[in-house]
Protein backbone atom coordinates (compact mmCIF):
# COMPACT_ATOMS: atom_id res chain seq x y z
CA UNK A 1 0.00 0.00 0.00
CA UNK A 2 1.31 3.49 -0.91
CA UNK A 3 0.89 6.14 1.94
CA UNK A 4 -1.37 9.17 1.23
CA UNK A 5 0.17 12.51 2.88
CA UNK A 6 -1.90 15.16 5.02
CA UNK A 7 -1.00 18.83 4.02
CA UNK A 8 1.06 18.98 7.47
CA UNK A 9 4.10 16.80 5.55
CA UNK A 10 2.98 17.80 2.02
CA UNK A 11 6.33 17.57 0.43
CA UNK A 12 5.67 20.19 -2.22
CA UNK A 13 5.02 23.15 0.32
CA UNK A 14 6.02 26.58 -0.14
CA UNK A 15 7.74 28.32 2.84
CA UNK A 16 10.70 29.74 4.22
CA UNK A 17 13.26 27.97 7.01
CA UNK A 18 16.75 27.74 7.79
CA UNK A 19 19.58 26.63 5.40
CA UNK A 20 20.19 23.24 8.48
CA UNK A 21 16.21 22.45 8.41
CA UNK A 22 15.21 19.19 6.09
CA UNK A 23 12.63 20.23 3.59
CA UNK A 24 9.42 19.59 4.26
CA UNK A 25 7.83 16.36 4.75
CA UNK A 26 11.42 14.23 3.81
CA UNK A 27 11.40 12.08 7.11
CA UNK A 28 7.81 11.46 6.60
CA UNK A 29 8.82 10.39 2.66
CA UNK A 30 11.64 8.18 3.39
CA UNK A 31 9.85 6.36 6.46
CA UNK A 32 6.68 5.81 4.32
CA UNK A 33 8.47 3.22 2.03
CA UNK A 34 9.83 2.99 -1.25
CA UNK A 35 7.11 4.23 -3.37
CA UNK A 36 4.50 7.16 -1.42
CA UNK A 37 1.55 8.49 -2.58
CA UNK A 38 1.25 12.49 -2.27
CA UNK A 39 -1.30 14.93 -3.78
CA UNK A 40 0.39 16.67 -6.72
CA UNK A 41 0.57 20.23 -6.95
CA UNK A 42 -2.08 20.16 -9.79
CA UNK A 43 -4.35 18.14 -8.31
CA UNK A 44 -4.79 13.81 -8.24
CA UNK A 45 -1.80 11.26 -7.25
CA UNK A 46 1.85 11.20 -7.78
CA UNK A 47 4.08 8.20 -6.75
CA UNK A 48 6.94 9.29 -5.09
CA UNK A 49 10.34 7.45 -5.15
CA UNK A 50 12.10 7.66 -2.23
CA UNK A 51 15.47 5.75 -2.46
CA UNK A 52 18.56 5.94 -4.62
CA UNK A 53 18.41 2.05 -5.17
CA UNK A 54 14.89 2.30 -6.44
CA UNK A 55 15.18 5.78 -8.04
CA UNK A 56 18.43 4.63 -10.33
CA UNK A 57 16.23 1.95 -11.65
CA UNK A 58 12.85 4.20 -12.19
CA UNK A 59 15.04 6.54 -14.05
CA UNK A 60 16.74 4.02 -16.24
CA UNK A 61 13.32 2.22 -17.27
CA UNK A 62 11.62 3.23 -20.52
CA UNK A 63 8.05 2.70 -19.43
CA UNK A 64 8.61 5.96 -16.78
CA UNK A 65 8.81 8.42 -19.93
CA UNK A 66 8.90 12.11 -19.76
CA UNK A 67 6.89 13.27 -22.52
CA UNK A 68 4.64 15.79 -20.67
CA UNK A 69 1.76 14.09 -23.71
CA UNK A 70 1.01 11.26 -20.84
CA UNK A 71 0.29 14.04 -18.03
CA UNK A 72 -3.36 14.00 -16.62
CA UNK A 73 -5.16 15.64 -19.21
CA UNK A 74 -6.69 17.65 -16.50
CA UNK A 75 -3.83 19.35 -15.32
CA UNK A 76 -3.04 23.18 -15.70
CA UNK A 77 0.27 23.11 -17.48
CA UNK A 78 1.64 26.19 -15.77
CA UNK A 79 0.17 24.80 -12.06
CA UNK A 80 1.76 21.64 -12.93
CA UNK A 81 4.95 23.17 -14.03
CA UNK A 82 5.13 21.13 -17.31
CA UNK A 83 7.30 21.36 -20.30
CA UNK A 84 6.00 21.41 -23.40
CA UNK A 85 4.92 17.99 -25.29
CA UNK A 86 7.89 16.55 -27.33
CA UNK A 87 5.45 16.77 -30.15
CA UNK A 88 5.77 21.11 -29.02
CA UNK A 89 8.95 21.99 -28.91
CA UNK A 90 12.09 19.57 -29.52
CA UNK A 91 14.62 19.11 -26.37
CA UNK A 92 16.23 16.78 -24.81
CA UNK A 93 14.18 16.71 -21.49
CA UNK A 94 11.16 15.30 -23.18
CA UNK A 95 12.06 13.05 -26.06
CA UNK A 96 12.26 9.38 -25.84
CA UNK A 97 14.11 6.81 -27.89
CA UNK A 98 15.96 7.25 -31.10
CA UNK A 99 14.98 10.91 -30.89
CA UNK A 100 16.43 11.69 -27.89
CA UNK A 101 19.31 9.76 -28.86
CA UNK A 102 20.39 11.31 -31.60
CA UNK A 103 19.88 14.50 -29.78
CA UNK A 104 22.59 13.54 -27.15
CA UNK A 105 24.93 12.82 -29.99
CA UNK A 106 24.63 16.33 -31.06
CA UNK A 107 24.97 17.57 -27.28
CA UNK A 108 27.72 15.05 -26.03
CA UNK A 109 31.58 16.01 -27.87
CA UNK A 110 30.37 19.63 -26.99
CA UNK A 111 30.01 19.96 -23.37
CA UNK A 112 32.58 16.63 -22.81
CA UNK A 113 34.66 16.83 -19.84
CA UNK A 114 37.39 17.67 -21.90
CA UNK A 115 36.07 20.41 -23.36
CA UNK A 116 34.76 21.61 -19.79
CA UNK A 117 38.37 21.23 -18.61
CA UNK A 118 39.97 23.24 -21.88
CA UNK A 119 37.36 26.34 -20.65
CA UNK A 120 38.31 26.08 -17.19
CA UNK A 121 40.54 29.17 -17.15
CA UNK A 122 38.03 31.30 -18.95
CA UNK A 123 35.50 30.68 -16.53
CA UNK A 124 37.61 31.57 -13.64
CA UNK A 125 38.49 34.71 -15.70
CA UNK A 126 34.82 35.01 -15.96
CA UNK A 127 34.29 34.65 -11.91
CA UNK A 128 36.64 36.90 -11.37
CA UNK A 129 35.72 39.72 -13.35
CA UNK A 130 32.15 39.62 -12.27
CA UNK A 131 32.64 39.11 -8.54
CA UNK A 132 35.31 42.20 -8.74
CA UNK A 133 32.46 44.25 -10.02
CA UNK A 134 30.36 43.61 -7.01
CA UNK A 135 32.15 46.12 -4.65
CA UNK A 136 33.52 45.45 -1.41
CA UNK A 137 30.05 45.22 -0.31
CA UNK A 138 28.26 44.41 2.03
CA UNK A 139 26.75 42.51 -1.83
CA UNK A 140 23.99 40.41 -1.84
CA UNK A 141 25.76 37.90 -4.29
CA UNK A 142 21.90 35.70 -4.51
CA UNK A 143 20.57 39.25 -6.23
CA UNK A 144 22.67 39.21 -9.12
CA UNK A 145 26.24 37.27 -9.14
CA UNK A 146 24.59 33.88 -9.04
CA UNK A 147 22.46 34.52 -12.42
CA UNK A 148 24.98 36.59 -14.33
CA UNK A 149 27.39 34.04 -14.22
CA UNK A 150 26.47 30.81 -14.98
CA UNK A 151 24.71 33.03 -18.06
CA UNK A 152 28.08 34.54 -18.81
CA UNK A 153 29.34 31.03 -18.60
CA UNK A 154 27.05 29.37 -20.95
CA UNK A 155 26.79 32.49 -23.43
CA UNK A 156 30.21 32.74 -23.78
CA UNK A 157 30.19 28.98 -24.72
CA UNK A 158 27.86 29.42 -27.22
CA UNK A 159 28.81 32.45 -28.91
CA UNK A 160 26.44 34.85 -27.43
CA UNK A 161 28.17 38.43 -26.96
CA UNK A 162 28.99 39.66 -23.79
CA UNK A 163 26.88 43.16 -24.61
CA UNK A 164 23.82 40.90 -24.42
CA UNK A 165 24.56 39.60 -20.57
CA UNK A 166 21.59 41.85 -19.69
CA UNK A 167 19.18 40.70 -22.02
CA UNK A 168 19.94 37.52 -21.20
CA UNK A 169 19.22 38.43 -17.39
CA UNK A 170 15.86 39.90 -18.13
CA UNK A 171 14.72 36.93 -20.49
CA UNK A 172 15.47 34.80 -17.04
CA UNK A 173 13.34 36.96 -14.60
CA UNK A 174 10.87 37.36 -16.95
CA UNK A 175 10.41 33.47 -17.36
CA UNK A 176 8.49 33.81 -13.58
CA UNK A 177 5.89 36.25 -14.77
CA UNK A 178 2.68 36.24 -16.37
CA UNK A 179 2.25 35.07 -19.59
CA UNK A 180 2.77 38.27 -21.21
CA UNK A 181 6.05 38.14 -19.38
CA UNK A 182 6.94 34.55 -20.40
CA UNK A 183 6.38 35.08 -24.26
CA UNK A 184 8.40 38.12 -23.76
CA UNK A 185 11.19 36.10 -22.29
CA UNK A 186 10.84 33.84 -24.73
CA UNK A 187 11.01 36.43 -27.71
CA UNK A 188 14.39 37.04 -25.86
CA UNK A 189 15.79 34.03 -25.67
CA UNK A 190 14.99 33.24 -29.41
CA UNK A 191 17.64 36.76 -30.28
CA UNK A 192 20.01 35.66 -28.17
CA UNK A 193 19.74 32.18 -30.20
CA UNK A 194 19.89 33.97 -33.58
CA UNK A 195 22.79 36.22 -32.70
CA UNK A 196 25.03 32.85 -30.97
CA UNK A 197 24.47 30.78 -34.48
CA UNK A 198 25.76 33.96 -36.12
CA UNK A 199 28.98 34.02 -34.15
CA UNK A 200 31.50 31.42 -33.73
CA UNK A 201 31.01 29.33 -30.72
CA UNK A 202 29.50 25.86 -29.45
CA UNK A 203 25.80 27.38 -31.16
CA UNK A 204 26.93 26.68 -34.93
CA UNK A 205 28.46 23.37 -33.33
CA UNK A 206 25.19 22.42 -32.26
CA UNK A 207 23.44 23.53 -35.53
CA UNK A 208 25.58 21.04 -37.61
CA UNK A 209 25.74 18.32 -35.58
CA UNK A 210 21.90 18.42 -35.51
CA UNK A 211 19.88 16.10 -38.34
CA UNK A 212 19.19 18.11 -40.96
CA UNK A 213 15.30 17.96 -40.70
CA UNK A 214 16.17 19.91 -37.62
CA UNK A 215 14.57 23.50 -37.76
CA UNK A 216 15.97 26.98 -36.62
CA UNK A 217 13.38 27.17 -34.22
CA UNK A 218 13.87 23.97 -33.16
CA UNK A 219 17.42 24.90 -32.38
CA UNK A 220 16.48 28.08 -30.86
CA UNK A 221 14.40 26.17 -28.40
CA UNK A 222 17.47 23.66 -27.56
CA UNK A 223 19.61 26.78 -27.23
CA UNK A 224 17.06 28.36 -24.71
CA UNK A 225 16.88 25.53 -22.90
CA UNK A 226 20.80 25.73 -22.08
CA UNK A 227 21.22 29.33 -21.28
CA UNK A 228 17.28 29.14 -18.98
CA UNK A 229 17.75 25.95 -17.09
CA UNK A 230 21.95 26.42 -17.07
CA UNK A 231 21.19 29.47 -14.94
CA UNK A 232 17.82 27.84 -12.88
CA UNK A 233 19.72 25.12 -11.86
CA UNK A 234 23.58 26.09 -11.47
CA UNK A 235 21.96 29.59 -10.13
CA UNK A 236 20.86 28.14 -6.70
CA UNK A 237 23.32 25.29 -6.15
CA UNK A 238 25.95 28.33 -6.82
CA UNK A 239 24.47 30.29 -3.69
CA UNK A 240 24.61 27.02 -1.32
CA UNK A 241 28.12 25.85 -2.46
CA UNK A 242 29.60 29.91 -1.88
CA UNK A 243 27.22 29.63 1.52
CA UNK A 244 29.34 26.74 2.29
CA UNK A 245 32.44 28.30 1.55
CA UNK A 246 31.80 31.62 3.33
CA UNK A 247 30.97 30.35 6.54
CA UNK A 248 34.34 28.76 7.16
CA UNK A 249 34.89 32.12 7.26
CA UNK A 250 37.85 34.83 6.17
CA UNK A 251 40.45 33.70 3.88
CA UNK A 252 43.21 32.87 6.84
CA UNK A 253 40.06 30.29 8.67
CA UNK A 254 39.42 28.86 5.24
CA UNK A 255 43.06 27.94 4.95
CA UNK A 256 43.15 26.81 8.36
CA UNK A 257 39.91 24.78 8.13
CA UNK A 258 40.91 22.68 4.57
CA UNK A 259 44.59 22.79 4.63
CA UNK A 260 45.38 23.21 1.15
CA UNK A 261 42.06 25.00 0.49
CA UNK A 262 40.11 24.85 -2.69
CA UNK A 263 42.27 25.69 -5.32
CA UNK A 264 43.37 23.68 -8.45
CA UNK A 265 44.11 20.08 -7.43
CA UNK A 266 42.61 20.47 -3.98
CA UNK A 267 39.05 19.71 -2.81
CA UNK A 268 36.84 21.82 -4.42
CA UNK A 269 35.05 19.06 -6.36
CA UNK A 270 34.25 17.20 -3.24
CA UNK A 271 32.46 20.03 -1.55
CA UNK A 272 30.80 20.66 -5.13
CA UNK A 273 29.36 17.43 -4.98
CA UNK A 274 28.51 17.12 -1.03
CA UNK A 275 26.59 20.11 -1.83
CA UNK A 276 24.81 19.16 -4.44
CA UNK A 277 23.81 15.82 -2.65
CA UNK A 278 22.85 17.89 -0.07
CA UNK A 279 21.09 20.79 -1.74
CA UNK A 280 20.36 19.41 -4.95
CA UNK A 281 19.39 22.08 -7.82
CA UNK A 282 14.97 20.83 -7.58
CA UNK A 283 14.42 18.76 -4.77
CA UNK A 284 12.36 16.54 -7.22
CA UNK A 285 13.49 15.10 -10.87
CA UNK A 286 11.03 16.29 -13.11
CA UNK A 287 7.88 14.59 -14.46
CA UNK A 288 7.58 11.02 -15.89
CA UNK A 289 4.75 9.16 -16.01
CA UNK A 290 3.95 5.67 -16.60
CA UNK A 291 3.76 4.84 -20.31
CA UNK A 292 1.55 1.19 -19.55
CA UNK A 293 0.95 -0.32 -15.99
CA UNK A 294 3.84 -1.08 -14.15
CA UNK A 295 4.33 -2.81 -10.70
CA UNK A 296 7.02 -0.98 -8.58
CA UNK A 297 8.79 -1.97 -5.46
CA UNK A 298 5.04 -4.29 -5.64
CA UNK A 299 3.08 -1.19 -5.94
CA UNK A 300 0.80 -1.24 -9.03
CA UNK A 301 0.92 2.00 -10.91
CA UNK A 302 -2.00 2.54 -13.66
CA UNK A 303 -1.03 4.05 -16.97
CA UNK A 304 -0.41 7.87 -17.13
CA UNK A 305 0.56 7.84 -13.28
CA UNK A 306 2.58 10.69 -12.75
CA UNK A 307 6.21 9.90 -11.14
CA UNK A 308 8.77 12.03 -9.33
CA UNK A 309 12.27 11.15 -7.55
CA UNK A 310 12.59 12.35 -4.59
CA UNK A 311 16.08 13.83 -5.05
CA UNK A 312 16.41 16.06 -1.86
CA UNK A 313 15.73 13.06 0.27
CA UNK A 314 18.16 10.80 -1.27
CA UNK A 315 21.03 12.81 0.96
CA UNK A 316 20.92 10.82 3.41
CA UNK A 317 20.37 7.37 1.71
CA UNK A 318 23.81 5.17 2.10
CA UNK A 319 22.39 3.62 -1.17
CA UNK A 320 22.97 6.87 -2.98
CA UNK A 321 26.75 6.17 -3.13
CA UNK A 322 29.68 9.07 -3.63
CA UNK A 323 30.21 12.53 -5.48
CA UNK A 324 26.86 14.80 -6.25
CA UNK A 325 24.34 11.31 -5.77
CA UNK A 326 21.06 11.87 -7.99
CA UNK A 327 21.32 15.75 -8.67
CA UNK A 328 21.97 15.52 -12.39
CA UNK A 329 19.53 12.57 -12.72
CA UNK A 330 21.04 9.10 -14.11
CA UNK A 331 19.86 6.83 -16.53
CA UNK A 332 19.28 7.72 -20.47
CA UNK A 333 18.23 11.32 -19.17
CA UNK A 334 21.31 12.15 -16.96
CA UNK A 335 21.51 15.96 -17.60
CA UNK A 336 23.57 16.34 -20.97
CA UNK A 337 25.28 19.62 -19.09
CA UNK A 338 27.02 17.90 -16.33
CA UNK A 339 30.31 19.20 -16.62
CA UNK A 340 29.61 21.71 -17.52
CA UNK A 341 27.56 22.78 -14.08
CA UNK A 342 30.03 21.33 -12.28
CA UNK A 343 33.03 22.95 -13.77
CA UNK A 344 31.16 26.47 -13.19
CA UNK A 345 30.78 25.42 -9.60
CA UNK A 346 34.16 24.04 -8.92
CA UNK A 347 35.35 27.30 -10.75
CA UNK A 348 33.59 30.17 -9.08
CA UNK A 349 34.75 28.87 -5.63
CA UNK A 350 38.78 28.73 -6.73
CA UNK A 351 38.12 31.66 -7.63
CA UNK A 352 36.70 32.96 -4.23
CA UNK A 353 38.97 31.26 -2.23
CA UNK A 354 42.40 31.83 -4.11
CA UNK A 355 41.44 35.44 -5.43
CA UNK A 356 39.40 37.05 -2.72
CA UNK A 357 40.62 36.08 0.12
CA UNK A 358 38.82 38.63 2.78
CA UNK A 359 35.69 37.76 1.23
CA UNK A 360 33.30 36.93 4.51
CA UNK A 361 29.24 36.55 5.17
CA UNK A 362 28.03 39.81 6.16
CA UNK A 363 26.20 38.19 8.76
CA UNK A 364 26.34 34.99 10.61
CA UNK A 365 25.70 31.74 9.28
CA UNK A 366 22.78 30.82 11.17
CA UNK A 367 21.19 33.86 9.72
CA UNK A 368 20.81 32.84 6.05
CA UNK A 369 17.59 31.69 5.20
CA UNK A 370 16.40 29.30 2.21
CA UNK A 371 13.29 29.81 0.46
CA UNK A 372 11.29 27.16 -0.84
CA UNK A 373 8.75 28.17 -4.13
CA UNK A 374 6.91 24.79 -3.69
CA UNK A 375 5.44 22.57 -6.09
CA UNK A 376 8.70 20.61 -7.83
CA UNK A 377 11.14 24.06 -8.20
CA UNK A 378 14.13 23.97 -6.15
CA UNK A 379 14.93 26.05 -3.33
CA UNK A 380 17.20 29.04 -2.80
CA UNK A 381 19.00 31.28 -0.63
CA UNK A 382 16.83 34.24 0.05
CA UNK A 383 19.56 36.54 0.24
CA UNK A 384 23.89 35.78 0.54
CA UNK A 385 25.22 38.91 1.60
CA UNK A 386 29.19 39.42 1.54
CA UNK A 387 31.99 41.72 2.15
CA UNK A 388 35.29 41.99 1.92
CA UNK A 389 35.41 41.58 -1.94
CA UNK A 390 38.79 42.78 -2.43
CA UNK A 391 40.94 41.23 -4.98
CA UNK A 392 44.01 39.92 -3.98
CA UNK A 393 46.05 42.56 -4.86
CA UNK A 394 43.97 45.45 -3.25
CA UNK A 395 43.65 42.82 0.13
CA UNK A 396 45.73 43.56 3.14
CA UNK A 397 45.71 39.75 3.11
CA UNK A 398 49.32 38.09 2.62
Amino acid sequence: MMQRFSHGTCPFTAGTRRTDEPYPGREALRSAGPVVLAEAPAGGPVAIVTTAALARVVLADPRFVKDTAWAPPEWDPRAAELEPTAAQALSLTTTEGAPHAALRRAHAPMLSPRRMRARRGAMRDTARGLLAERGEGPVDLMADFTTRYPLAVVGDLLGVPRAMLDEAVEACRRMFGDEADVAAAMGGFARLAATAMQHEGLARELRERLPADVTDEQVHYLLFTLLFVGQLTTGPALGFVLARVLAEGDGAQRSSTRGEGTGPGGDTAALVDDVLRRDPPAPFTLWRFSAQEVELAGVVLPPRTPVLVDLAGSADDPGAGPGPGLAFGAGPHLCAAVHLARAELVAAVDVLVGDFPDARLAVPAADLRRVDPGGIAGSRLAALPVEGLRPRECSGSS
